[in-house]
């Protein structure tokens, strides 16, 4: 009897070890598994607070030390959205492809683009301050190489996947569809940033006209997706509660594409010919103007659409995060219209925007925050309520 346990140790040690059963993938972090590329958003809106305060055309004092603080924030939360997303990607592989796969998901990968190259642009801009010079530099040239080639890839396989993988039915464009093609334009935007510290001839004009060339794959894809946008509005009714934030949108490739001109027209002068250098200082104006018109109709738009929709119940989503890039890159756009113009409307149109701004990114900043720590922003999606009149 006394040798009987030791032989029983010997029979089981014996036994092949039964390999460790896999944890089912929605049990690996799984407060991840529903966090898609959309959080990007919330970088991004951050990030143009700051930058847009700092191209103000008026002295607001300690504006700009503040602008400073919320860069700060803006690198935080792109390194904190960045390890969620890679732990989404290594915990979560299959909904991750079915992001990639769904339409209405898919276009929001264009939000990792600028993002980086947002945070990278303002660490040029009040970041410096700082950090200091050389530091930004470092840390802009490589979020915005990232940033570019992420949003270029972005421009081309967003719009494949929707040719010959989404199933997208007649009448149910987007404004969202704009995220993956105006990722460039934000590139042509930030760029000028990147021209002076280059060294000077064949290298700076190469860059402005990679600038220039991003500009109009951006504006040539845009002017493609807007009448299908408008034409969904107008044949199909406003669009769902939760998604009419979305709406703002548009005014991102507007905004951005008159702040891209004016900056370039800044530094055109150093990097090409004198003929093209004012010839795109005037570009610079007759472009900007109309282009700044339009943004204007669509804010207005856009505007008695979102309380039309806040009467009949919409509630907070992320899509809320729509109310503060697009109306930030309107912010610099007016700056730059009213450094090259001088007329003091333009000022005062990028103060009052700017106000806007910032109290849009104060509201979606706080309920996003309540939401992540309540964990409702984490759960799984639902689907979107109809809209049930089009005469409210």
């Amino acid at each position: 009897m006394a040798i009987f346990p030791q032989a029983q140790q010997t029979q089981q040690a014996n036994q092949p070890r039964q390999p460790p059963t896999p944890v089912p993938a929605a049990e690996r972090l799984p407060a991840l598994r529903y966090l898609g590329p959309n959080w990007y958003a919330a970088v991004m809106g951050t990030s143009i607070v700051a930058s847009a305060g700092a191209a103000l055309p008026v002295h607001v004092p300690g504006l700009r030390a503040a602008c400073t603080v919320v860069w700060v924030l803006a690198a935080v939360a792109l390194a904190a959205v960045l390890a969620a997303r890679t732990g989404h990607w290594i915990a979560h592989r299959d909904q991750a492809r079915s992001h990639l796969l769904d339409p209405a998901v898919a276009p929001f990968y264009g939000c990792l683009s600028m993002a980086l190259l947002a945070v990278g642009g303002a660490s040029m801009v009040v970041g410096q301050d700082v950090i200091g010079h050389r530091a930004a530099l470092v840390l802009d040239v490589v979020l915005y190489t990232a940033g570019t080639l992420i949003g270029l890839a972005a421009a081309v396989a967003i719009p494949y996947l929707m040719v010959v993988r989404h199933r997208i039915e007649p009448g149910t464009a987007s404004p969202v569809w704009l995220l993956p093609v105006v990722a460039p334009m934000v590139s042509a935007a930030l760029g000028p940033l990147l021209v002076p510290e280059l060294p000077a001839g064949q290298w700076r004009e190469a860059m402005l006209l990679a600038c220039y060339a991003m500009f109009g794959l951006s504006l040539l894809a845009t002017l493609v997706m807007l009448p299908l946008i408008f034409a969904r509005l107008v044949h199909q009714g406003p669009l769902p509660l939760a998604l009419t934030p979305t709406l703002f949108l548009v005014l991102g490739p507007l905004g951005q594409s008159t702040t891209a001109v004016n900056q370039l027209a800044d530094v055109a002068q150093g990097a090409i010919g004198a003929p093209y250098a004012s010839g795109l200082q005037a570009f610079a104006v007759l472009y900007g103007v109309p282009v700044m018109g339009f943004a204007l109709m669509w804010l207005a738009l856009a505007v008695a659409l979102v309380v039309r929709a806040a009467r009949n119940g919409m509630t907070f989503g992320m899509t809320w995060w729509g109310f503060t890039f697009p109306v930030g890159t309107c912010v610099t756009g007016a700056a730059g219209l009213a450094r090259h113009t001088g007329l003091t409307a333009y000022t005062w149109l990028a103060v009052a925007l700017y106000v806007l701004l910032v109290a849009a990114w104060a509201v979606a900043g706080v309920r996003t925050l309540r939401g992540l720590f309540s964990g409702v922003l984490l759960a799984a999606p639902q689907a979107p309520a109809p809209v049930t009149a089009r005469t409210t």
